[in-house]
């Protein structure tokens, strides 16, 4: 196997976790859950993978990846979400992966669901994310949402062959309830950034937002599902700069 770790932080993702950790055994012998309090099959289906599970406590988004990081076995760190899988090309293309240089990072293209609608248009299309690279050399920020890996001068970046398969909402229920989380924490992030939530950002950005993934990223294509997507995106953009707003109003009345 390669000297590389697989670290997930996950809670209650009994219906996707299996998927991913089918996959990681393929390429790994250390696979990480950092677990943040399941109460369903979650810590169970890890265990039936030999996963090594550890509890902890959720600290936000780049903290709490921080953290389940340090458990690793290995330097090389692939960090990956629970609703993520590896396909067959890129289990290929790891296993082949020499690992030699640590001021390399590895980018990966992602295929995204929607249910079983492969996502190819619209925001969620061509997407693809930094997720393997040395951790002695970068490490993620500790935002509260909205984490990034911070890389210092000198690291290169290259793309692997093959995708992670990300299943990203299970039905509509699960995609609301994860815009509305995004948007508040966002909302929260940005007031403690000091951003405004000025007059364009609150009328103009929601439509902008939906422009752009359904018309000219040609969200369209994918029927139903892009037009949800875009419209969904839109609303997380619309409830952020409200809620940022309010922050602002609320923030004014206590001088």
């Amino acid at each position: 196997m390669n000297n590389f770790s697989i670290v997930i932080v996950c809670k209650n993702e009994e219906a996707v976790i299996e998927y991913l950790l089918q996959s990681a055994q393929a390429v790994t012998d250390d696979i990480v859950v950092y677990d943040n309090g399941s109460t369903d099959n979650t810590i169970a289906i890890a265990q039936k993978y030999s996963a090594r599970v550890v509890q902890g406590v959720w600290e936000g988004y780049g903290k709490t990846k921080c953290k389940a990081m340090e458990l690793a076995k290995h330097d090389w760190v692939l960090s990956l979400d629970a609703d993520e899988a590896l396909d067959t090309e890129l289990q290929n293309t790891l296993n082949h992966l020499s690992f030699s240089n640590e001021k390399i990072v590895y980018r990966i293209p992602f295929k995204s669901f929607l249910g079983d609608k492969h996502l190819r248009w619209g925001e969620w299309g061509g997407d693809s994310h930094i997720r393997l690279f040395n951790r002695k050399v970068v490490q993620w920020d500790g935002a509260d949402v909205h984490e990034k890996l911070l890389m210092p001068p000198g690291v290169k970046e290259e793309v692997l062959k093959g995708s992670v398969l990300h299943r990203t909402m299970q039905d509509t229920v699960e995609y609301s309830h994860k815009m509305v989380k995004y948007a508040l924490l966002n909302a929260e992030k940005y007031f403690q950034q000091g951003k405004e939530a000025t007059w364009v950002k609150r009328y103009l950005a929601p439509r902008f937002t939906f422009l752009k993934y359904y018309i000219f990223q040609a969200g369209f294509l994918d029927g139903w599902e892009g037009l949800l997507c875009a419209r969904m995106t839109a609303f997380y953009t619309s409830l952020k700069y409200a809620r940022l707003h309010e922050l602002q109003i609320l923030a004014r009345k206590r001088k």
